[in-house]
């Protein structure tokens, strides 16, 4: 008691200076005290600058690589293929802009809300005076800061691409506004889901299926209200990509106007007004999910003449693989989450269904319709997977359970075996689901069975390299926060970069020798960073290795498809993250002790 009531006092303390400092300095603060640390602490930290500097650095490499891809030693002499060249940087910077703040905007506002769970101390901050709206807009303000910022930084950057020409500076600042916007509604639903969730695995889960199935639904409800023009277009302004189209090309939604107007200040309000209503949301339900349920029952009081003793249960030799599996260690509704991946499933299905019967083309001029259903349902398939391995250590690391863990004789292949088997296990559902639209669409002609097995080969390895990568970022990072975020962060810049190296190259096909040049700088910055995460605690030569050998032969997979090759992707895809793999789990097993601070206790 001594100790919680002295944190209690010291958290009303520090709420109560806050709030006096601000009063006195005349600020109007809606967020409350916990935003205003944040926004005052932030700028002391390394991080924060390394993370301004290396995004700049990372557009404008990207705007070189482009340039490279583009011309290619030619020489560029006239205003109009230097216009058109800002007009492309415009989009891809939009384009890849707009997908980060989709995915880290929610990450980040789910993760901060979910450690404070399992370490418990959000217990004590709704103990404090803080008001339902200050806990909850300052936590959501806090956790968009970062995100903020990197689009605040953006902006020299995207007034570069305007004196290259192309583009006008109304379509610089809706882009910014709609990628700001985004992330206020992503990080919202994050925020909200978070308050509501009790494990961090649920909560990362459902932020990420939700925002999908979220513009899933959108699409869907616009493509059933076709016949009514107003309904549909005011349903449509929910989805930010919908707006983004809408802003690289103004002439589409009126062919026959001579001048674009941007119209994208509907998709502006439609998102904002979604994210005020999710708070909204939040804030009136705080206290009904908060505190948990559990923390009554644990301190009710238990009347002993009623209580009737239970069966013990058997524990198998490996208890960690016994509670991984016969135990609720993700939470009582993981079948929830495993619904929405299902109703995920069939919105890819029926999609890939209406591709094959009505011929839709490529998408984007990358990959067919049908075969972009199954990359993006598998992708979340993988994410899952990385999500769930990542949080089985960072949970057990926070509830303080990994401590007990580690004095008893539990070896470490137990303990890494048991953790990557029972992951596999609570996501064979999400696992086998895209091989069924996979076997679908071979069924129908729209891939070989030949390539069917490379792709089911190819899945199977990703499956075990993301699996791998989150029990890595959770061994090898203290922070909780931070071994989520390098984790998915991985996953999601591989996935990526890989959509932006073939979104370059697609007008360009050429060899593998050819293309190498134009895309070395890309490629070393992606090694640079694979190794800052990999190599974090353990700079071990194999990892180091992997580092720079993923990017490299990653690019060449993607040369190889564009130019026809089957066999020889699926050997070097197998090869390379086979051994990325075996790299990360073999320091697993031989260090164990030391990456946890273990003195290893032999068996009798």
């Amino acid at each position: 008691m001594g100790y919680a009531e002295g944190t209690l006092r010291g958290l009303r303390l520090s709420c109560g200076l806050w709030r006096g400092c601000l009063a006195e300095s005349g600020c109007v603060v809606l967020a409350g005290p916990i935003f205003q640390r944040e926004v005052i602490t932030t700028p002391r930290q390394l991080q924060h600058f390394l993370l301004r500097g290396g995004y700049v650095l990372a557009l404008i490499v990207l705007m070189y690589t482009a340039g490279q891809a583009t011309f290619f030693r030619q020489l560029v002499s006239t205003p109009g293929e230097i216009a058109r060249f800002g007009a492309l940087m415009f989009g891809l910077y939009s384009a890849t802009q707009l997908v980060l703040v989709c995915f880290f905007a929610p990450l980040f506002a789910a993760s901060r809300i979910a450690q404070e769970k399992d370490r418990q101390t959000l217990i004590l901050l709704l103990m404090t005076d803080l008001r339902d709206r200050e806990l909850v807009l300052g936590k959501l303000l806090a956790s968009l800061l970062p995100v903020g910022v990197l689009v605040a930084i953006s902006a020299p950057v995207f007034a570069l691409v305007y004196q290259l020409g192309g583009v006008t500076l109304e379509q610089i600042g809706w882009s910014l506004a709609l990628s700001g916007v985004t992330a206020f509604a992503a990080g919202s639903w994050g925020n909200l889901v978070a308050f509501w969730r009790e494990k961090t695995f649920q909560t990362l889960a459902i932020s990420v299926i939700g925002l999908l199935l979220f513009i899933a639904v959108v699409e869907g409800g616009v493509a059933l209200l076709g016949g009514n023009p107003p309904a549909a277009a005011l349903l449509g302004y929910f989805n930010p990509f919908r707006g983004l189209a809408s802003l690289l090309d103004p002439l589409a939604a009126d062919p026959t106007a001579r001048v674009g107007h941007v119209r994208v200040g509907p998709y502006v309000l439609a998102l904002g007004a979604l994210g005020v209503a999710l708070n909204l949301v939040a804030v009136l339900r705080l206290r009904v999910w908060n505190p948990p349920r559990a923390v009554f029952e644990a301190v009710k009081p238990v009347d002993k003449t009623e209580t009737v003793a239970r069966p013990s249960r058997a524990i198998w030799s490996n208890p960690i693989l016994w509670r991984e599996i016969c135990t609720r260690a993700y939470g009582a509704r993981v079948l929830v989450i495993k619904l929405a991946y299902f109703t995920l499933f069939l919105f890819a299905m029926l999609f890939a269904h209406q591709s094959l019967v009505q011929g839709t083309g490529r998408v984007m001029g990358l990959i067919g319709a049908e075969g972009a259903a199954f990359v993006g349902l598998a992708f979340v398939a993988l994410l899952f997977v990385n999500a769930q391995s990542v949080t089985s250590i960072t949970t057990e690391r926070d509830t303080k359970t990994l401590e007990l863990l580690l004095v008893t004789d539990i070896t470490a292949s137990e303990f890494v075996f048991g953790k990557l088997l029972g992951v596999f296990f609570n996501a064979k559902e999400v696992l086998l689901l895209p091989l069924v639209l996979l076997a679908y669409l071979a069924s129908q002609n729209a891939i070989t069975w030949e390539n069917t097995t490379y792709v089911v080969i190819g899945y199977v390895v990703l499956a075990a390299f993301s699996a791998m990568l989150g029990m890595h970022a959770g061994i090898s990072f203290d922070s909780s926060r931070a071994a989520i975020a390098n984790s998915l962060g991985t996953m999601f810049f591989l996935f990526l970069g890989i959509f932006i190296c073939l979104l370059l190259i697609i007008e360009a096909r050429a060899s593998f020798a050819i293309q190498l040049p134009s895309f070395l700088v890309f490629i070393l910055g992606g090694s640079i960073g694979l190794w800052a995460s990999l190599t974090h605690k353990n700079p071990a030569p194999a990892l180091s290795l992997a580092a720079f050998l993923l990017p490299f032969l990653t690019f060449y997979s993607i040369t190889s498809f564009l130019l026809g090759s089957t066999l020889g992707i699926c050997i070097v895809m197998t090869f390379t993250y086979g051994f990325t793999t075996l790299a990360m789990l073999i320091p697993a097993l031989s260090e164990f002790d030391a990456a946890l601070g273990r003195t290893t206790l032999e068996r009798t």
